[in-house]
């Protein structure tokens, strides 16, 4: 039965549907909402219909190479599985299940500090290459403990998050109740009992998703609320430029720098050591209006691309969209609904199969543009529309 319900997904927005059908409401509007009018989440997305590929024929396109280099790491096609918190809440198969999908389909996973699953027991999991996401804390011990145990557990690299000195307003959150702390209502409730196979694992998998990395840190006993109120209280509004590099110094491996989406701060990037900028709005999560990462990727490659990685992050929901963003210059792309959709729908097989059509349809779209490698695809094949 599932594995029928999986193979009648044939893209990323089907398992968004099937997503849709199988979690509880305020579980999936966590996933899919963003903030305010969400105009800027819906952007990410339709920004790539202003671009158009031409392809050429009559090309030997017999043989396809999809794989590229990132962060220090060989992977088989260039899309990065973005961080996204709380996996555990969406299926049981949590971020174990993400990273171990990843992994069989030739990619990095980027976990994040809100998982619901440990930097151990993640790297465990999978041996696929991983990226862990992270924030300079008011606590800074706290965020060197994060680096060391990195280092220990063999992650490839480090990501920075900078857009979020303080949430955005997600009004889906706030009419559901997912909110820190949750205020779920008596119709939230119900909506929950509703969905009986979500339910069912989520009481017969133990424990409940909770904060993981972070709960030793608050006091024994402590209820997942008192975790969520001790983390948000570490976000820090006086974060600068100073503290990004204070944190690479601590780090011996790549370290990229999320969030970015002016030229000037891609500069500031370089000249503070980071070895990639990963251009990011938090999926419209964080402020409304400010641009689509593709609106963006061709002035900051311009003014930056021969010093730094430059990665595309958000708005992903087909190969094309990959390709547009690598005619612009990009290294790679990444996304956190494209697979997370899978994941809620399916766990790590929902996951895998709707990272497996992503990547199916790049190989697909290269052989139709024309080009046999990643390192070929070039602003020569995109024009604006």
């Amino acid at each position: 039965m599932r594995k029928r319900r999986i193979n009648s997904c044939h893209n990323v927005m089907d398992f968004r549907k099937l997503a849709k059908k199988r979690l509880p409401a305020p579980m999936f509007h966590y996933i899919d909402g963003a903030a305010e009018d969400e105009w800027t989440y819906r952007q990410n997305t339709s920004a790539f219909d202003k671009y158009e590929l031409v392809p050429r024929f009559l090309v030997d396109v017999e043989s396809i190479d999809t794989s590229t280099t990132v962060l220090g790491q060989k992977i088989d096609w260039p899309f990065i599985c973005s961080p996204t918190g709380y996996h555990r809440l969406f299926h049981h198969d949590g971020e174990k299940g993400a990273a171990r999908a990843a992994d069989r389909t030739g990619t990095i996973f980027c976990l994040s500090t809100l998982s619901s699953t440990t930097i151990e027991d993640v790297s465990g999991a999978s041996s696929g290459p991983k990226v862990f996401q992270i924030y300079v804390l008011k606590d800074r011990g706290l965020s060197v403990e994060y680096i060391e145990r990195c280092k220990e557990a063999d992650y490839s690299a480090l990501c920075l998050t900078v857009d979020v000195p303080t949430n955005g307003r997600r009004e889906r959150d706030l009419r559901t109740g997912m909110t820190v702390p949750p205020k779920l209502g008596v119709g939230e409730y119900l909506d929950i009992a509703r969905h009986l196979g979500w339910t069912f694992n989520y009481l017969t998998h133990p424990p409940t998703p909770s904060m993981v990395n972070i709960e030793h840190r608050v006091p024994k006993g402590s209820s997942d609320i008192s975790v969520m109120d001790f983390m948000n209280s570490q976000f820090d509004r006086t974060v600068t430029w100073k503290d990004a590099e204070w944190m690479i110094g601590q780090w011996d491996k790549p370290f990229a720098i999320k969030g970015i989406l002016s030229v000037e701060d891609a500069k500031k990037a370089v000249d503070i050591g980071a070895s990639a900028i990963m251009i990011s709005n938090h999926g419209g999560r964080q402020m409304d209006g400010c641009p689509a990462p593709i609106e963006v990727l061709a002035d900051i490659v311009d003014a930056v691309g021969d010093k730094i990685e430059v990665i595309m992050d958000g708005g992903v929901r087909r190969g094309t969209h990959i390709l547009k963003a690598l005619s612009m210059g990009a290294k790679a792309c990444m996304g956190g609904r494209a697979y997370l959709y899978g994941l809620a729908a399916a766990g790590e097989e929902g996951a895998y199969r709707s990272l497996n059509l992503l990547k199916e349809e790049l190989t697909n779209n290269m052989i139709l543009l024309g080009t046999n490698t990643i390192e070929e695809v070039s602003s020569s094949e995109l024009k604006k529309v």
